[in-house]
């Protein structure tokens, strides 16, 4: 029987004459067939037995005549075996269904009849050649260290995935020396080979790549801010700390410790931040400099009686009336002994009482007070001199008109201290007429120098 997909064993008769025939065999046949000399016909190959991972992801492989099929391993196949062929093509395979129709007409096999097999060929219950699979019954010759694959009447000795053949041997192949496979570093194993990634990456999802680790996202190592950049991190510190030599870990930054003019008195370090404080009697002004509470217009504590002067640093209570006998208060501040007063002769006219505050350690000289007639007569000269108060020499009194002069401080005064000095201004005439004032300044020299 001859089909469209089987060109069998045909036999051609060509008359030449009426008296002469010549016979031509042909014994090729078409993809998919093999030529089997036993039966003298073509039979169909089984490419899922020779073809080595016919089907790939999972799917399984089914012969048919001239070729064969992928298809899911769940999937059932029903064929209807009018042929030996078919039954060949079938028998063995997983999930088939063989539908054979009866045949009354056809005789069955005579088990007697034995054929002749190739080599790598057997006989089958079936009376007909079958592949021996040297592979599955131990009959091959491959090496330990080989792979074997059944072939049609034969097999085949290869290397396992990963390795090649050098002679005999099977070697491993270094796929490490290859175009590159990995992004950074390739790692060769025996059969294999896998990447790694510098520090700072991780591999990608297709396992060559390598892709930078935010830190910062993953497990933020920093103790304050954290910075990502590509396969590292740097850290930060906010202001007031500073990095520590682990350059992970913040450390507060003593600004105290960084300079002595930070603060116009004293520098208190705090956790990533410092103050300045300023001592009693003083405020804290634009966060560093000191100013001096005035507390004669903020608390003033002085009685009734009492004047508030108030100097650098506090403040003192003077008696509204500093007059004392025989001198009788005429103004404010302005002490006058009578003319009527026979003792008044050889006193000071008046005595002018004045208060002033300097700061401590004031740079000298420096001129700090300024006396000055407040009656001029004419035809009288007017001298000035220190009376009292200046034993250590801390002043000088320079003379800068004919009615005024100028205190000058020499040496340098620290405080808290209270100086009274007596400032003199002697006046006479022509007539030799004689008269003097004293002015008594008390200078209250602050405990700081500002």
């Amino acid at each position: 029987m001859l089909t469209a997909m089987c060109l069998a064993a045909l036999v051609l008769v060509a008359v030449h004459s009426q008296e002469t025939e010549e016979t031509i065999t042909y014994t090729q046949c078409t993809d998919g067939y093999e030529w089997d000399p036993v039966r003298q016909r073509c039979k169909d190959i089984d490419e899922c037995e020779i073809v080595p991972d016919a089907c790939k992801g999972g799917m399984k492989c089914v012969n048919h005549y001239g070729g064969y099929l992928c298809l899911p391993r769940t999937a059932q196949i029903i064929v209807n075996e009018r042929e030996e062929a078919a039954a060949e093509s079938t028998s063995g395979r997983n999930n088939v269904i063989r539908r054979t129709p009866a045949d009354p007409q056809r005789a069955p096999p005579n088990p007697t009849h034995q054929i002749q097999c190739a080599a790598g060929y057997e006989q089958s219950d079936h009376n007909v050649c079958q592949d021996i699979d040297e592979c599955a019954t131990g009959t091959h010759n491959c090496r330990a260290d080989q792979v074997c694959v059944n072939l049609r009447g034969s097999f085949s000795c290869q290397c396992p995935p990963g390795y090649q053949k050098r002679g005999d041997q099977c070697v491993d192949i270094d796929e490490c020396t290859l175009p590159p496979y990995c992004h950074h570093r390739c790692v060769n194993t025996p059969g294999s080979y896998y990447c790694q990634c510098n520090a700072g990456f991780q591999l990608a999802s297709n396992n060559h790549t390598c892709v930078d680790i935010n830190e910062c996202d993953a497990n933020n190592p920093c103790a304050q801010q954290c910075y990502n950049i590509l396969g590292s991190f740097i850290c930060q510190c906010n202001p007031g700390f500073e990095l520590s030599s682990d350059r992970i870990n913040c450390e507060d930054t003593d600004e105290c410790r960084t300079s002595s003019y930070i603060c116009q008195y004293q520098c208190v370090n705090e956790p990533g931040k410092f103050s300045c404080v300023c001592p009693e009697g003083y405020q804290v002004v634009g966060g560093r400099t000191c100013q001096d509470i005035n507390e004669c217009e903020t608390t003033n504590e002085c009685r009734e009686d009492e004047i508030c002067w108030n100097y650098h640093g506090g403040f003192r209570c003077y008696p509204r009336n500093p007059c004392q006998e025989p001198y009788v208060l005429t103004s404010e501040n302005r002490c006058v002994c009578p003319v009527s007063n026979a003792i008044c002769r050889e006193l000071p006219y008046s005595v002018v009482y004045k208060y002033m505050s300097i700061r401590s350690d004031r740079t000298v000289p420096s001129d700090i007070f300024q006396i000055q007639a407040t009656t001029i007569y004419p035809n009288t000269i007017n001298t000035f001199r220190i009376k009292a108060g200046n034993e250590n020499g801390e002043f000088y009194l320079r003379q800068t008109s004919a009615v005024s002069a100028m205190l000058v401080l020499v040496k340098s005064l620290s405080g808290p201290r209270e100086h009274i000095v007596d400032l003199e201004m002697l006046t006479v005439n022509s007539l030799n007429y004689r008269t003097s004032s004293v002015l008594r300044l008390t200078i209250i020299v602050g405990p700081y120098a500002f």
